[in-house]
């Protein structure tokens, strides 16, 4: 072989060189990893995702039941466009941390409503009181009479909000993250 025919050939495997060089990866980032701002590969469990929902403290680690079938998420699209129309008026749920300290509020909630509840004293200076209790300033507490024997409550903090009701026959409570188009805790009452 001569000079001329080994440069070609080796010129000709220099495209085929690189095409392996760059479908292995030059080897810094792995499936898996997350880039950081500053351009640094860390690997994903270094940095939990604060999204993701994990057993809270006291919590049952079994699944929860699926919804039944017929349920909005089950039957596909509504043809009235009722979901898709209404959609700013869903809460949105909490995830991470937040869903945990969502659900130790609860407890707590509901913890200081049932001595309330048991005597029958569903009078909403009471309820806001015990709610004050708990470190909810006043701003942070609205309560409302929910008939005679019943009192509803909403609880806007600045990362969480927590909506109930206290009857006789049991305290409910739910914290969620607030409204996609809303910055309150209060159902919006318009969308865009």
């Amino acid at each position: 072989m001569n000079t001329t025919t080994m440069t070609r050939a080796r010129l000709g495997m220099l495209p085929i060189a690189l095409l392996a060089l760059l479908a292995a990866g030059c080897g810094t980032h792995r499936s898996g990893d997350r880039i950081g701002a500053d351009g640094s590969s860390r690997p994903a469990s270094a940095t939990p995702d604060p999204l993701a929902d994990f057993p809270c403290p006291g919590e049952s680690r079994t699944p929860t039941a699926p919804p039944p079938a017929g349920t909005p998420e089950q039957a596909g699209p509504p043809t009235d466009h009722y979901a898709e129309n209404n959609g700013f008026k869903f809460p949105l749920p909490l995830h991470g941390q937040r869903r945990c300290e969502g659900l130790a509020a609860v407890g707590g909630i509901k913890k200081a409503l049932e001595p309330l509840r048991t005597r029958g004293d569903f009078s909403p200076g009471s309820t806001r009181g015990a709610l004050n209790r708990l470190g909810y300033s006043t701003g942070q507490v609205r309560v409302r009479q929910d008939g005679p024997t019943g009192v509803g409550f909403l609880i806007d903090t600045s990362h969480m909000c927590v909506e109930g009701t206290m009857t006789q026959a049991s305290t409910e409570a739910d914290a969620f993250a607030g409204y996609p188009d809303h910055s309150g805790c209060d159902v919006p009452s318009g969308g865009h």
